[in-house]
């Protein structure tokens, strides 16, 4: 896939900071609050549809120690899915290396908190995952076509 319209200001050093500046910010709020606060995605199509945000905790895959992230997710049965998207950026977010090196995790949804192991969907899955997490959070598609990996869909789902 071709990135169509990328704005250049994606690839500067500022904006990977900034993601990671606001999601220990979300990510602090959401947990002195138990979800009160930072448990809607309320940026780009967020504006005008907030998106459900919940914490999904790994495993540094170098440090051995919990990485938190505030993701959109949604809620299918009792898995959790969500997508690595990073803004449309050209390398994967590290909470996805993370998972991928170590898959088991955890979702915090308010206070409540959920062990689960983390598997990136098949092309099947994700075909028809894809639309949904769309009407979630349209801004997906853009990312989307802002960069030329495919942007994993991950699935959470419970401990066997």
């Amino acid at each position: 896939m071709d990135p169509q319209h990328r704005p250049a200001q994606l690839d500067s050093p500022l904006v990977a900071t900034l993601i990671k500046v606001g999601s220990r910010l979300n990510t602090r709020l959401y947990r002195m609050s138990g979800g009160r606060l930072g448990s809607r995605w309320r940026v780009g199509a967020g504006l005008r549809k907030p998106a459900p945000v919940c914490l999904l905790t790994t495993t540094g895959r170098k440090s051995g120690q919990p990485r938190t992230a505030p993701l959109i997710y949604l809620q299918t049965g009792d898995s959790y899915v969500v997508v690595a998207s990073q803004g449309g950026l050209a390398t994967h977010p590290a909470w996805y290396l993370n998972l991928v090196a170590e898959p088991d995790v955890e979702v915090q949804i308010g206070r409540d908190t959920h062990l689960l192991r983390a598997r990136t969907a098949s092309a099947t899955e994700r075909e028809a995952l894809w639309p949904k997490l769309v009407e979630l959070y349209a801004d997906f598609d853009t990312y989307d076509a802002w960069t030329k990996r495919e942007i994993p869909v991950v699935i959470c789902e419970p401990r066997p």
